[in-house]
């Protein structure tokens, strides 16, 4: 039996070398030219860039003005060109913006304050730092009076400075710090109320957190600063920023407490049946058991409501509280930085800053459910 044997008489032509799927390019055509669907969404994107953020920059940065000591200097006929970000009227207004009508030669309290809330918050923010419980108990404890006797005054040969000259970033962040923090025990303690089998813990409740969900804010402001003076006695009155303030807390705690709720319900009835078998009281079982897990479930859904609570604070100035954005509106109405570029530069400035204190909270937080997740990870 014979075997053919079949030898090829030519050399196979060379294939094409196969697609490059690393670096760059790769990424290009693997993530946004891999399908018909993929490259319309990519050119319609990157239209979409075109079209808002070379502007932006170009508005910013290009063809901004950036010296000047009036309006003159950011006009087109001074300049003789067209005219971008009017950046010497926020050098101007700076300070108006930090401190809002606060007395010049006090301003140093309030740098003060800011140097004692950063020195104090940012080792709480650390997580390797040691003395965290001694650091809480001086920020949520301490820090509270000694800001108000540095800012308010009136103690210690201190000048009283009323309420009503505070302004500007002063004002945003009394507010949103003070609603965040003061929403948070209030949330918690409605949550476990409206989770409690006493009939009228539950329904007093269920009726707060519903009341105050179904108001919006600005009318609680508007209550807080112009009608309960009229319900107080006589002789009896209580600060506006006060006001605000209890007001803004009560609003935010509502909403923390759905949050928070939706978190205790995902504990499954176990952890708390284990913690029972071995003695723990309801309480401790809460403390140490329940309520932890539940603030982790709930940490993006927390940060969510801190950061519209942040937003909300601009709310402030239409009752005649003078925050950030409403000290931005009073320094439009000086004449010698009227100019038309001048509203959308300070619009851009205030919009830069929310979104970087937004977006800090946004990466702070998903830092800390990575972190206290860790256990998930595989």
């Amino acid at each position: 039996m014979s075997e053919t044997a079949y030898i090829a008489t030519t050399t196979i032509p060379a294939r094409r070398a196969p697609m490059r799927m690393t670096g760059a390019w790769g990424l290009v055509r693997t993530r946004l030219l891999n399908s018909p669907t993929n490259i319309l969404l990519t050119i319609l994107c990157a239209l979409l860039l075109w079209f808002t953020v070379l502007p932006t920059v170009r508005f910013l940065l290009v063809d901004a003005v950036w010296q000047g000591s009036d309006r003159n200097a950011c006009l087109p006929e001074t300049v003789g060109r067209p005219v971008g970000a009017c950046w010497p009227f926020i050098q101007a207004k700076l300070s108006q913006f930090i401190y809002g009508f606060y007395p010049a030669s006090e301003r140093w309290r309030v740098d003060l304050t800011f140097l004692l809330g950063a020195m104090l918050l940012v080792p709480l923010l650390i997580p390797q730092l040691p003395a965290k419980a001694a650091n809480a108990a001086l920020f949520f404890l301490g820090f509270p009076i000694i800001a108000f006797l540095l800012l308010h005054g009136g103690y210690g040969g201190l000048t009283v400075v009323p309420t009503r000259l505070w302004g500007g970033m002063l004002v945003t962040l009394v507010v949103a710090i003070t609603g965040i923090v003061a929403s948070m025990p209030i949330g918690i303690a409605l949550a476990l109320g409206r989770r409690s089998s006493i009939p009228l813990i539950r329904f007093g409740c269920i009726a707060f957190i519903e009341f105050w969900r179904g108001v919006p804010l600005i009318t609680v402001l508007f209550f807080a600063t112009y009608m309960l003076p009229l319900f107080l006695p006589g002789n009896f009155t209580v600060d506006g920023l006060v006001r605000v303030l209890i007001g803004v807390a009560l609003f935010a705690g509502a909403y923390n407490a759905e949050v928070i709720r939706g978190g205790l319900q995902a504990i499954p009835r176990g952890q708390a049946e284990a913690a029972s078998a071995l003695g723990l009281s309801w309480w401790r079982t809460t403390r140490l058991v329940v309520l932890p897990q539940a603030l982790r479930h709930v940490i993006p859904g927390l940060v969510n409501s801190f950061i519209a609570l942040l937003k909300d604070t601009s709310l402030v100035s239409i009752v005649a509280l003078f925050d950030l954005l409403g000290q931005l509106r009073a320094a439009f109405a000086d004449p010698a930085w009227s100019s038309p570029s001048t509203l959308f530069t300070g619009f851009a400035f205030t919009g830069i800053i929310y979104f970087v204190m937004c977006f800090g909270m946004s990466r702070y937080s998903l830092f800390v459910e990575r972190r206290l997740n860790a256990h998930r990870r595989r």
